[in-house]
């Protein structure tokens, strides 16, 4: 018997993987979301008035099997605290484009230099039940890695093969009462940590926008 082929998760393929993406018109407005893995309860998300936000997908080049940079959002935020996210937040007025509010929220809250980031693509929004629009801005982080957290956003940072994101056997799909309905939702149970929400939805995005 043949061995099984094993997927490349190099950050040379993440790069043509990116680069070859296309954001098609059928993705727009509004078309990825939290409502996405709710089919029927689009009403209860809103669409309309949302805060413009970027977050980066930073891959870091670890030769053959690369890993993707999370944070735990400090307790005391007022958005999503305590939660596992990607590094991100809201567009500025002055950052001229999804990937600069990016690259700056990166560097702001875990020091990550933005040349050390390579840019190599975007997927589709995704709006979150929570009212924000959010750019997932794709970037290749040239080690050595050296973080600084910015402590009063974020309580700790760390890397995740993404070879385990990119396995659709560890995308769970769990639930809870919201406005008096179901709502369901994407975890990742990494070790002890607990991705879901709205970061899990954004890497179910990116395996089923760049490796399904």
């Amino acid at each position: 018997m043949d061995a099984p082929v094993l997927q490349n998760f190099s950050a040379a393929d993440f790069r043509a993987r990116g680069r070859a993406h296309v954001i098609s018109q059928t993705d727009e407005p509004n078309h990825w979301g939290d409502h996405r893995w709710n089919p029927g309860a689009e009403a209860l998300f809103p669409t309309d008035d949302l805060r413009e936000a970027a977050v980066l997908i930073a891959v870091v080049d670890r030769g053959p099997q690369s890993s993707l940079i999370l944070t735990k959002r400090t307790e005391t935020l007022r958005d999503h605290s305590g939660q596992i996210a990607l590094p991100g937040g809201r567009i500025d007025p002055g950052d001229g484009s999804p990937e600069a509010a990016a690259l700056r929220e990166a560097q702001e809250e875990v020091g990550l230099a933005p040349s050390r980031v390579e840019v190599v693509g975007r997927l589709p929004d995704y709006v979150s039940g929570s009212g924000y629009r959010i750019a997932p801005v794709l970037g290749i982080v040239r080690p050595p890695v050296e973080l600084v957290l910015n402590p009063t956003e974020v309580e700790a940072a760390f890397e995740v093969p993404l070879s385990f994101l990119m396995s659709p056997a560890n995308h769970k799909v769990e639930s809870r009462i919201w406005k008096e309905r179901e709502r369901l939702f994407y975890v990742m149970h990494f070790e002890e940590r607990r991705i879901w929400g709205i970061t899990a939805g954004i890497l179910r995005m990116l395996y089923e926008r760049l490796y399904a």
